[in-house]
This record gives structure tokens, C-alpha cells and sequence, in this order.
């Protein structure tokens, strides 16, 4: 093909239209406008380029929304991030398979492990845009090593230790934090406060988690750079009316000097109750980020499966460590985690979705092109009917899974 010809075949207009998009926090039955992958607006398309539409394509009244971003996902599809042998090979399925659930990008995440293991997989996970060969990768979530041995839930407790040298045991731990996108950490823990910082200054969302930290230890770590909570509830001091610890942060905006606290909430079901959901949800509404923290065998049948370095059984939506009633991540699909959570809490469908697009998008700081349907953000979208069910997925405006 010649040069004027992929030029060509690059600028084509795509007008997808028939639909309600997510357009503000609502639907609206608008158009969506796509070229070279980039959401257009139309006015522009119209009045400067005096343009029509190459190719119409007729939605038949579905509903289009942003790509779905996963910021802590263990694994899938048989892969563990924290223990597969052939990581880019591993990741690979799994980012292969996510675009059949509409996650259009997502953070792996590796639990506490040796250090070894964070030297060998952490190099090797490289940040790349999405395709039809899978959803995007933002960046590694790092959740552990420096947690707390009290809440640990499902880490293994050898492996857990303290950042007695500060940023240097960080950097000694990973070996590398250049694609850390986050990092989970228990404020309490020595000299977590000089860490939080210098992370922060290196571009890294600091999550706190694993936590038996009081709410003046959160309310600190949020004043050094915070800005998320790693599965509310889930891991932390239950909420306390003298002192509600990391679950206080909820409503702490001006300890925040003015900037949101995101925070993770699995909503498979099993690891927070409905209430827990309403709650959270109605404190901070703008704050709630769904994650599925799906480990190795979500998109698998009943067993037992890897976690890590720790084995874990799957029975139904629920996976506890072997032999044991300690939750060990979810099973449960991001679709399935939104779908629940409009139905546990009763929120709008609007507000379902931004839980899992532009909360999670602004949390990474990434909402200038992603977690979006507006002008200029990048065409990764999802077609789905009013139950949520995925239809098609785009990323930037290639279609790149059909349920067809």
C-alpha cells in the first residue's frame, strides 16, 4: 500500500450512531465521532473541515461507554502475575482475555513475594498501549511487600517486611520502580511517611492497605501524597466511632487539602456486604473505584489454583487460601462487579460505570485520555445493553472483541 493510501485509510471518520453514550456522568442520545483513535467533536468535524462521516455505523440503541480499567488484578485465565514463569507470555492472556469483559486497560498487580520474584517480573512488565492483541497495560501495582504482618489476609507473612532503610529498601526490594504505577502501604509502619513522599514525587500512586493504622497515621499519609485505599475495608481496622482508621479517610477532604481519596472496593459479593457498599458508596460517591483483585483462576472452574506463592481453592465466586477461611482475591469479572454494585447500592447506571472508567482513570492521574468518552481522549470504548452485558470493545476505535 502506498504512503498516500495508509494516510487515507488512517484519517477515516467513523460515526457511530443510534446510541445513548456516557456523555458527563449521563446518557444522552448522541453520536460518537471517531478518527486515527481519537474521539472527535463533531462541531469541529463539521464547521472547520466542513467533513461528513466515511463509515456510519448503526448501534440499534445500545449504550457506549469508556473502556473499563482494572487497577488491581492478580491474574486470570490460569496466569498469576507474582509467580507465572513466562511473564510476557503471561500477561499476553490475560490482557488477551479482559477485552471479552470490556477492560480496555488494567494495572497487573503482584502480591508480597520474594525479592527474587520482584527482580525477575517487574523488569518484564512494560507499559504498552492496547490492541487487538489485549487491553492496555498502565503500569504495575506493587501491593506488598511493606504491609502489615496483622492484616496481611492471603500475603504470605515471611515475606513481609519494613522499609527500615526508607526509599532505598523500596528500590533494594523492586529492583526497578520504573513501571510502578502503584504501590500499596501500611502508614504505620517506620518510615512510611518519608517513602510516601518520595514516591509521590516520582509520579507513583501511594494506596494505603494491609493496615492496622489509626486515622491520624491515614490523615498523615494522605498530607505526604496518599491518594488511595487499597479494597476498602477489606484488610484494615474494622471502622471504630473513636478512631476510624483508614476507613475515616472517606470523608476527609480537607485533611486532603482539597484533593479526592480514591478508594478500591471489591464488589464481588463476598468481600464487602451490601451495606458496607451503601455506606462507602453514599460517604464518597466520586471516590469509589470497583476492582476485581481477580486472581489466576477467574475465568476457571472450581479447584485449587496459585496465588502467589500460597495455593488457594475456588468454590463458586468465593477463594480462600487452602484450608483455611482466609479470602484470598476474587474470581468475579469486572462486568459482574458492575453489575452488583448498581444493584447493591442502588446507584444510578451512570454512576456504576464511572466507578470502573473515570474514577479509576482519575485516580492515575490518566482522565485526560482515558475513563472517558470526551473530545481528544483516546477511543476506547464498550458497547453494552441496559444488563451490562458486553456486547463489543474497542480500543482506539479498532473493534477488538465481539460477542458475535
Amino acid at each position: 500500500m502506498a504512503s498516500s493510501e495508509v494516510s487515507s485509510a488512517n484519517n477515516i471518520v467513523y460515526q457511530y450512531y443510534n446510541c445513548l453514550i456516557l456523555w458527563r456522568h449521563k446518557f444522552i442520545r448522541e453520536d460518537l465521532w471517531v478518527r486515527n483513535g481519537i474521539i472527535l467533536d463533531p462541531k469541529m468535524l463539521f464547521f472547520d473541515e466542513c467533513k461528513k462521516p466515511d463509515i456510519r455505523i448503526d448501534c440499534h440503541g445500545l449504550y457506549i461507554v469508556p473502556g473499563f480499567i482494572d487497577v488491581q488484578i492478580n491474574g486470570g485465565f490460569s496466569v498469576d502475575f507474582s509467580s507465572h514463569e513466562n511473564v510476557e507470555e503471561g500477561i499476553q492472556k490475560v490482557a488477551k482475555g479482559l477485552l471479552g469483559y470490556g477492560v480496555t486497560s488494567f494495572c497487573p498487580t503482584i502480591v508480597t513475594s520474594p525479592r527474587d520474584v520482584y527482580h525477575k517480573m517487574i523488569p518484564r512488565i512494560k507499559i504498552r498501549n492496547g490492541s487487538k492483541d489485549g487491553a492496555g497495560v498502565l503500569g504495575i501495582h506493587v501491593e506488598g511487600p511493606f504491609i502489615s504482618k496483622k492484616k496481611k489476609g492471603a500475603h504470605p507473612e515471611d515475606y513481609i517486611i519494613e522499609p527500615s532503610n526508607g526509599i532505598k529498601t523500596v528500590e533494594d526490594v523492586y529492583g526497578s520502580l520504573e513501571c510502578i504505577k502503584m504501590l500499596t502501604i501500611a502508614p504505620e509502619l517506620p518510615n512510611a511517611s518519608e517513602v510516601i513522599k518520595q514516591l509521590v514525587q516520582r509520579g507513583i500512586v501511594v494506596s494505603l492497605g494491609h493496615s492496622v493504622g489509626n486515622v491520624l497515621q491515614a490523615e498523615a499519609a494522605v498530607n505526604n501524597g496518599a491518594s488511595f485505599i487499597t479494597h476498602l475495608f477489606n484488610a484494615m481496622l474494622p471502622f471504630h466511632h473513636r478512631d476510624p482508621g483508614i476507613v475515616g479517610l472517606l470523608t476527609s477532604s480537607k485533611i486532603a487539602k482539597n484533593r479526592k481519596i480514591y478508594y478500591g472496593m471489591i464488589t464481588d459479593g463476598i468481600h464487602s456486604h451490601p451495606a458496607a457498599l451503601r455506606i462507602a458508596h453514599r460517604a464518597n460517591p466520586e471516590g469509589l473505584v470497583l476492582v476485581t483483585d481477580a486472581i489466576s483462576a477467574m475465568g476457571l472452574p472450581p479447584g485449587v489454583h496459585k496465588l502467589g506463592q500460597q495455593s488457594l481453592t475456588i468454590s463458586g465466586f468465593t477463594a480462600h487460601l487452602t484450608g483455611t477461611d482466609t479470602l484470598a482475591g476474587s474470581v468475579a469479572t469486572m462486568p459482574y462487579c458492575i453489575k452488583h454494585f448498581h444493584k447493591a447500592t442502588g446507584c444510578s447506571m451512570e454512576q456504576a460505570i464511572e466507578a470502573a472508567t473515570l474514577h479509576p482513570a482519575e485516580s492515575l492521574h490518566i482522565d485526560d485520555k482515558k475513563g472517558t468518552l470526551e473530545y481528544s481522549s483516546d477511543a476506547d470504548f464498550v458497547m453494552i445493553d441496559e444488563s451490562f452485558q458486553i456486547l463489543k470493545t474497542f480500543i482506539a476505535g479498532e473493534m477488538v472483541y465481539s460477542c458475535d
